[in-house]
């Protein structure tokens, strides 16, 4: 097993807090050393507490889904023989209530294009088959309960 970490760092400043006005924009530090600017949805908290140009928690979700998809269908598209020069997702996740009445992340739709060269090409059974091999190997989608679809265009 491994572990893997994250900070997150939110500083009031100067701001008033009671009012509820406050900013929700904070840093995600990673050990590598990349920082990404995150912030609250501006569905859930209207702008300019939330910082229109930040990552929010569902974006981060959905492309962590999205990202764990795509390394390992490239990992297995090569396995099989398959060169893959380029790969593009359009993923969705849809917040709503689940069948707990809990809000939370109720359906994420990957969408993933994927352009192949050489003469070994996937066929659509072929094609399926990679995402299905993907989508059961992917950490982030074993971890989460909302319903994956998976629609290759």
């Amino acid at each position: 097993m491994s572990e893997h970490e994250a900070t997150i760092e939110w500083q009031r400043g100067d701001q008033a807090f009671a009012d509820n006005l406050y900013s929700r924009g904070h840093d995600w530090r990673f050990d590598g050393g990349a920082v990404v600017r995150g912030s609250s949805a501006p569905t859930s908290v209207p702008a300019p507490m939330s910082e229109l140009a930040a990552v929010d928690p569902e974006e981060a979700l959905v492309a962590a889904l999205s990202s764990c998809h795509m390394l390992f269908f490239l990992a297995f598209a090569r396995k099989d023989g398959f060169v893959v020069d380029s790969y593009r997702d359009a993923a969705t996740g849809l917040l709503g209530r689940d069948d707990r009445g809990k809000t939370s992340m109720t359906v994420i739709t990957l969408r993933p294009a994927a352009v192949f060269s050489g003469e070994a090409r996937p066929d659509r059974a072929a094609l399926e088959a990679l995402h299905h091999q993907a989508h059961a190997a992917c950490y982030i989608a074993n971890s989460i309960h909302a319903e994956v679809r998976i629609e290759p265009v």
